[in-house]
């Protein structure tokens, strides 16, 4: 089933996890998706290295697991920088094997020293690749509410994005972000700009000074003055930093749910019990707007 559909009905909420490091077994993460499981989320990505082909093994054990044993939704992410056409297409037949038929196509980081294949050396074409080989694929790709780094601006960076949903993807997903109203100002640029696929928010909850200081470096997102204030008061009480981010996370994901965001994409970072906090936080703002959508949709047919 298309993941597409989803959005028509209801306020989305999604999780993202990623594989075990190569030398643990890829049961080690079953306790972690099984406490996911309890969530009950509309799908769960799986992401996968940047460096190519070698990568993907764990990718295809996590979405099969989800898809096949919890019986949730897998969302495979495949980043194409290092891979070639026939890479991709092999993927997409392991994920198909599985009844995986949603993907999350990314360009993917790079990665210093290393020479990219070539195939792929932007979203948008791997995006037409699946879109013309793979018809039977859903495909969303990533977006970016304070702006890609490497774009030029938002002018090029909607430009590119606009390119993206132009080439076959049917929804979005963005990246992790800290203060609402860049998203709010980013959903009006994509508008204006002719994208009309839903646009999920991907929001990080940040529980410890260390990921907070390498998330932002990475991707260059700033920090608001609230959330700054946050870190500088409780960055050396462990317990009231992981409180404090969760609390962060929770307050902008009801502000974003009451102005009626498409979905909730949360990156999970593997830890099931913040992931279960803050959907036990919000899970009724979450079934009043779902309600409300039934309803408008009832008196409209």
């Amino acid at each position: 089933m298309s993941l597409t559909a989803l959005f028509k009905n209801k306020t989305v909420f999604s999780l993202e996890v990623f594989p075990p490091k190569k030398d643990s077994p890829k049961e080690a993460i079953l306790p972690t998706l099984q406490q996911l499981q309890s969530i009950n989320p509309d799908f769960i990505s799986v992401t996968l290295g940047a460096g190519g082909s070698d990568h993907y093994t764990g990718t295809v054990q996590i979405a099969d697991l989800i898809q096949n044993q919890l019986n949730i939704p897998a969302v495979a992410h495949v980043p194409g920088l290092y891979q070639t056409r026939e890479q991709v297409l092999n993927l997409l037949d392991n994920l198909s094997e599985i009844n995986v038929k949603n993907i999350l196509a990314l360009r993917g980081d790079k990665i210093p020293g290393k020479q990219p294949v070539g195939d792929f050396n932007h979203a948008n074409d791997l995006v037409a690749f699946v879109h013309q080989n793979r018809p039977d694929f859903s495909i969303a790709s990533a977006c970016y509410p304070n702006c890609h780094a490497e774009a030029t601006g938002f002018v090029d960076d909607i430009a590119h994005l606009r390119t993206k949903v132009d080439a076959g993807a049917d929804h979005l997903i963005s990246q992790l972000f800290f203060d609402n109203q860049a998203f709010y100002d980013f959903q009006e640029k994509a508008e204006i700009a002719g994208i009309h696929v839903p646009i999920e928010a991907g929001i990080m909850p940040c529980t410890n000074k260390k990921q907070i200081e390498r998330i932002t470096q990475i991707t260059g997102v700033p920090l608001p003055k609230k959330f700054s204030a946050i870190l500088d008061r409780y960055q050396n009480s462990k317990e009231a930093m992981r409180d404090a981010g969760i609390a962060f996370a929770v307050d902008q994901i009801i502000d974003l749910v009451s102005e009626g965001v498409d979905g909730i994409h949360l990156y999970t970072m593997n830890h099931a019990d913040i992931a279960e906090r803050i959907w036990n936080a919000t899970k009724s703002v979450f079934d009043a707007a779902n309600a409300r959508t039934r309803t408008t949709i009832k008196h409209r047919s």
